[in-house]
Parts: structure tokens; C-alpha cells; sequence
């Protein structure tokens, strides 16, 4: 996957620079991303939203630090915020500091009732626990710097043995031997869970 990020400094170009700046950027994407899943995304909101208006073929995602740092521009300053620019500007996502949404679990449910997908990055993502956690609680991807490592010790606290009285069938080859689901914790377990990681958000 591409994804294309656009600098938080575009708010420094008048509305005309920035559309051709956009503009030429698209157009190399077009000549040369091909088949290539690509994702679009910025900090700057009205980037964010001009790519949008600008092409329809690539699903484009508004940046925050979710309230880690604050700006100037509010609507770069919480994950509400980001809510709305996604829906005024009919965007597919929100890709977040991971910081800022385990210390406000609850937009979680809000930017699914947008229907909106949910990314999170950050130093945090490089924890597998973190990253397992934000699986739990329904968050939609993760962006690592070590994919492998990562993908490796989730995939290990997301399995579990096959239940003795639901025996697999002969049929079942290795990788049927155990069964990947996403548990269910009650939201009491949800917020023990997120106490715990509020240790690691101090660092």
C-alpha cells in the first residue's frame, strides 16, 4: 500500500498554490500508482478536504495528533474535531496519534456511528500489547515501524486453542489448528485494560 502524506505546512499556500501543488501531486499518483492500493492523507484539513474534491478514486484520511499537541486551527486540535472535517468533507477516515485515543476511548463509538474507518500512529504502535488492545476495542488499523515484529506478537495473543468439545475436523489442515477471533471483553475489563496502558502513554 502507498499512502501519500501531505505536510501540515500546506496552510502557508493560498487556496490557488495549493490546488496546483494537489494537483500535480495527483497526477503523478495517476501515472504511476497502477493497481497499487493508495490511501491519501494530511494534517491540514483543507488539503485534506480539496483532495477529495479533486478525485474520487482513492479514499482520502484526515490526519490529527488528537489533542498530544495543540494548534492554532481547532479542528486539528481533537478526535471530535476530526469528525468533522471527515463528514463536511466526506472523507473515508480519521488516522490518529494512538495516544490520543486511548486517552478518549469513547470517540471510538462515535467514528464508527460516522461511518468512518480508524487508523492510529505513533512510538505506542510499536507495542504489541497497545496494538492488540486497540484491536480489541475495534480501531481498524495500525501503522507500525516494525510490521513483522508487531504482526507476529498480536498474532500470537489472538490465538487460541480449540475448544475439546469442538474438535476440528479430519479434514483440518496446520493452520485450522488454532482459531483466530476477536474476545470479548466487558467494558469494565475494556477500562482496567486502558488503565494499564496509561502508563505507557506517560513516556
Amino acid at each position: 500500500m502507498f499512502v501519500s502524506r501531505f505536510s501540515s505546512n500546506l496552510h502557508c499556500l493560498n487556496s490557488i498554490v495549493l490546488v496546483h501543488v494537489l494537483r500535480t501531486v495527483l497526477q503523478v499518483v495517476f501515472d504511476y500508482a497502477k493497481d497499487r492500493p493508495v490511501i491519501f492523507s494530511s494534517f491540514q484539513p483543507d488539503a485534506a478536504q480539496l483532495v477529495r474534491e479533486l478525485q474520487s478514486t482513492y479514499p482520502v484520511y484526515f490526519l490529527t495528533d488528537a489533542g498530544n499537541q495543540m494548534y492554532k486551527d481547532e479542528r486539528r486540535n481533537s478526535l471530535e474535531e476530526a469528525i468533522k472535517v471527515c463528514l463536511e468533507g466526506k472523507l473515508q477516515g480519521i488516522v490518529s496519534e494512538v495516544k490520543g485515543v486511548f486517552r478518549n476511548p469513547s470517540a471510538i463509538a462515535k467514528i464508527k456511528e460516522s461511518n468512518l474507518s480508524l487508523l492510529t500512529y505513533g512510538k505506542l504502535n510499536n507495542v504489541g500489547e497497545a496494538v492488540y488492545m486497540q484491536y480489541v476495542m475495534g480501531i481498524d488499523g495500525v501503522i507500525v515501524d516494525f510490521v513483522e515484529e508487531i504482526s507476529e506478537s498480536v498474532t500470537l495473543m489472538m490465538i487460541r486453542p480449540p475448544s475439546p468439545s469442538s474438535p476440528l475436523p479430519s479434514s483440518a489442515s496446520k493452520d485450522d489448528v488454532a482459531a483466530i477471533a476477536r474476545p470479548e471483553f466487558s467494558q469494565k475489563e475494556i477500562d482496567f485494560l486502558l488503565k494499564l496502558l496509561s502508563q505507557l502513554i506517560q513516556h
